[in-house]
């Protein structure tokens, strides 16, 4: 026990080094060159890689996950990922996933720095480096990276620590990370800062190749379900959806959602339709905000919330949609990190004051926003609770085998 808690307590505190190596970088000019600040970070979690590396290889198995959740903490587990997925080698071979070492701490610092609570620390990072990172949008990312995500991967380490599953926590973290980069990279590329991109920009794309990895590493795992008998998860997949008032809610819920994700996409892609003027202009101004991370959330709602939510509403509504217990997942905590990000980016001070949402509309906005993206956390929350109508359909006759057996 004492090995696992200096181990995880080891590793917590080389995250913590971050802030501290950013405000030495911040006063040694050699390293505030944009052509040096790719390599030199490179060569920074080349390093944590290597401590990692020695730290961690002796131990007999590890799964390869540490390497990318180490990013915020330390991972300690006690089986190796061949076992369970064809797709996945030992994890010494999956070492790599180490780059991601200070990404909370850094968020963390970038969002403290640019709201004015501490200084000099990302100065020369934002000249040089990646100057969005100082648009509302980025900094509200910051804050979720530096705090939900630094939190939840603690969470993971602790339940790995006591050889519990963190499965679930795992997607709904991989869900977060996802939404966060297909939004913030595309934004860049397409918003203002598009004509003067850098070479630090291309730190991103690892940030969105290895939660993807994640999240179909974690879906090659079995899930871990409660113990049902046949008879009770029959009788709840006779049910339809009409008797089951809170699936009915949910539906309903999802529907509505739909109906707004078509509307904003409508509005961010010019419709010239009265109610897409009247809904930007009085309502949410912030989606025509030329930064442009706005408008790529609301494409990405049309492209992949909207099937996944009408998919979700058809799951309520057929018994053995066992794809519902993973997905809810990974679609509440994209959701969740978007919709912290749309909502936070609208409201701060960094944004200019025509965007922001109207004092007049405000409470309507805020709900609608809040709502929309309660939903898929109350899906998942529901899916995880009672799965048994999710459950793979009971073949004919079990049930009443299971009856007489008893």
């Amino acid at each position: 026990m004492k090995i696992h808690l200096a181990q995880e307590v080891g590793v917590f505190l080389l995250s913590l080094t971050a802030p501290f190596l950013l405000c030495a970088m911040n006063n040694f000019p050699a390293v505030q060159k944009s052509e040096v600040i790719l390599p030199m970070g490179a060569v920074v979690l080349l390093s944590v890689f290597l401590l990692l590396y020695f730290t961690m290889r002796h131990k007999k198995a590890v799964d390869p996950l540490f390497y990318v959740c180490s990013s915020q903490s330390s991972l300690r587990l006690g089986w190796r990922l061949r076992d369970v997925c064809p797709f996945c080698l030992d994890a010494r071979q999956r070492q790599c996933f180490a780059e991601l070492s200070f990404t909370c701490m850094v968020g963390l610092t970038n969002a403290l720095e640019q709201d004015g609570y501490i200084k000099g620390f990302m100065d020369f990072y934002l000249r040089k480096g990646e100057p969005y990172l100082s648009t509302s949008y980025a900094i509200m990312m910051s804050y979720w990276d530096g705090t939900v995500h630094f939190s939840l991967q603690l969470l993971m380490v602790r339940r790995m620590a006591q050889g519990k599953s963190f499965r679930s926590l795992g997607l709904f973290w991989a869900g977060s990370s996802i939404a966060n980069q297909i939004v913030f990279i595309p934004g860049i590329v397409i918003g203002k800062y598009g004509s003067n991109i850098l070479p630090a920009f291309w730190r991103n794309i690892p940030f969105l190749l290895l939660p993807i990895w994640s999240a179909v590493t974690l879906l090659c795992r079995p899930r871990e379900l409660p113990v049902i008998p046949a008879d009770q998860v029959a009788e709840q997949q006779k049910k339809s959806v009409l008797t089951r008032p809170v699936d009915l809610l949910l539906s309903l819920m999802l529907l509505g959602g739909m109906a707004l994700t078509l509307l904003r996409a409508f509005v961010v892609l010019d419709c010239r339709l009265d109610v897409c003027f009247t809904y930007i202009y009085q309502y949410e101004p912030y989606l025509k905000d030329n930064v442009a991370f706005s408008k790529v959330m609301m494409l990405v709602f049309l492209f992949y919330a909207l099937p996944l939510m009408a998919a979700c509403v058809c799951g309520l509504g057929t018994p053995g949609s066992s794809w519902m217990l993973d997905w809810t997942l990974l679609f509440a905590g994209a959701m969740a990190q978007a919709q912290w990000c749309h909502i936070g980016g609208s409201l701060h001070s960094r944004t200019p004051f025509t965007y922001r949402i109207p004092s007049d509309a405000w409470r309507g906005v805020m709900g609608l926003n809040v709502a929309y993206a309660a939903v898929p956390i109350l899906l998942a929350l529901r899916c995880a609770l009672r799965p048994a109508y999710f459950m793979p359909a009971v073949p004919k006759g079990q049930a009443d085998k299971e009856k007489k057996q008893k």
